[in-house]
């Protein structure tokens, strides 16, 4: 008997029918669970302005598609947002990090982001950046005490540090809209108003990757396992853009003890920043262009104390203290372990350093090459970090 030979159109058409069928009898079909990928051009269009005297906007509708994740719930268990600092200029390159970001997370999650700048946004930056996420959008302008010099600042020897500091090829060296971001990002984002009805942060800066799927809420971890401050990448500080960082920090903590989470207490991460009992700075510290942390940590009396005591010094603007110093060093004397994570789950790329994870489970979600994960590099913290906080556990064996 000769075999029959079936139509390929025929064959699809069934198919689409019974799927048809299907949907049709159990009632289960939704249409905005199916996902549908076009390309689609920029067009300007009015977001709606909502009430209030920030910049707050709905996400505007571009006729895109949009997945909805019908199994979460509505709303965000936990006050949490992403904080970006970036200019007008960057927004085709934030728009890089956004669609990483939303694809590997925040899809499913639907957190919203603030925006600051020390210029108005455009017209354009709101649409472009607000036609890319899942969730609300903020926008807000830096002014007044948040990005300029205090009072008691010399500004004549500012200028001369810069000019020294740039003459000896220093990296910002002579950049004072540098030395106000990293001021700002070290004691005053988080005190935004637009920031007031968050309790969790993660921050994003343009042209960064994120390579590796997230299957749970970052944010409800941290709240869940009461995480102050999270990080995916450590490193040591040029020393000389921080030649006073650590006396002036000693003299904080000599002054304050009270603050302090002792060398000897078991929970103790101030091994992480000094080797030998508090002499000096090994200038380790947590890559602050990626964290996690939390709002009231940074508002708390002890950070702001230390936060003032070091501005009062005048180290932001006498030579070029970094933001990923500051709160690393109040990392390590104000938190225990335990309240401080390492995200190793989280790839990740701020150039020129990868932190990319280890191991096999992890070739299901990550597409980085292992071979460029910065964390076994002599430049790197990581190692330190898993002595300190593991024993003599190093961090091949964490990662096995």
């Amino acid at each position: 008997m000769p075999s029959r030979k079936w139509n390929p159109r025929l064959i699809i058409v069934l198919i689409l029918a019974a799927l048809g069928a299907y949907y049709l009898l159990s009632g289960s079909f939704d249409p905005t669970t199916i996902t549908t990928y076009r390309l689609t051009t920029y067009r300007p269009k009015n977001p709606i302005l909502k009430q209030g005297n920030s910049d707050t906007y709905d996400e505007p509708d571009l006729n895109r598609p949009r997945v909805v994740h019908n199994s979460l719930p509505k709303g965000n268990p936990v006050k949490a947002t992403f904080v970006v600092l970036v200019r007008n200029g960057d927004v085709h390159n934030i728009r890089l990090s956004i669609r990483q970001l939303e694809d590997r997370f925040n899809r499913k999650y639907n957190y919203p982001y603030v925006f600051l700048n020390d210029e108005e946004f455009t017209e354009e930056f709101k649409e472009m950046t607000s036609a890319i996420v899942s969730g609300k959008t903020y926008y807000g302008k830096v002014e007044g005490p948040m990005w300029s010099y205090p009072e008691w600042i010399n500004v004549t020897k500012a200028d001369n540090a810069r000019a020294a500091m740039e003459a000896a090829n220093v990296i910002y060296g002579g950049s004072l809209s540098y030395r106000n971001m990293c001021r700002f990002q070290s004691g005053w984002f988080f005190r935004h108003p637009l920031l007031d009805q968050f309790d969790y942060y993660w921050r994003v800066e343009p042209s960064v990757d994120f390579y590796c799927d997230l299957d749970y809420d970052v944010f409800q971890f941290m709240h869940d396992n009461k995480l102050k401050y999270g990080w995916t990448l450590s490193l040591h500080e040029y020393r000389e853009t921080i030649p006073t960082l650590w006396e002036t920090t000693r003299e904080f903590m000599r002054q304050n003890p009270e603050y302090i989470i002792s060398q000897d207490d078991p929970g103790s991460l101030m091994n992480f920043v000094t080797e030998d009992s508090g002499n000096s700075y090994n200038g380790c510290h947590f890559w602050s262009n990626f964290e996690i942390g939390s709002i009231k940590f940074l508002r708390s009396e002890q950070y702001l104390s230390y936060f003032n005591f070091l501005d009062r010094a005048g180290g932001f603007f006498y030579e070029r203290w970094g933001d990923a110093p500051v709160h690393s060093l109040a990392v390590a004397m104000f938190l225990r372990r335990s309240e401080v994570h390492f995200f190793n789950d989280i790839g990740y790329k701020h150039n020129p350093f990868i932190h990319c994870p280890q191991g096999k489970q992890f070739y299901s979600k990550c597409h980085c090459n292992p071979r460029d994960n910065f964390d076994l590099e002599g430049f790197s913290c990581t190692q330190r970090w898993h002595d300190v906080t593991k024993g003599k556990e190093t961090y091949a064996d964490i990662i096995r």
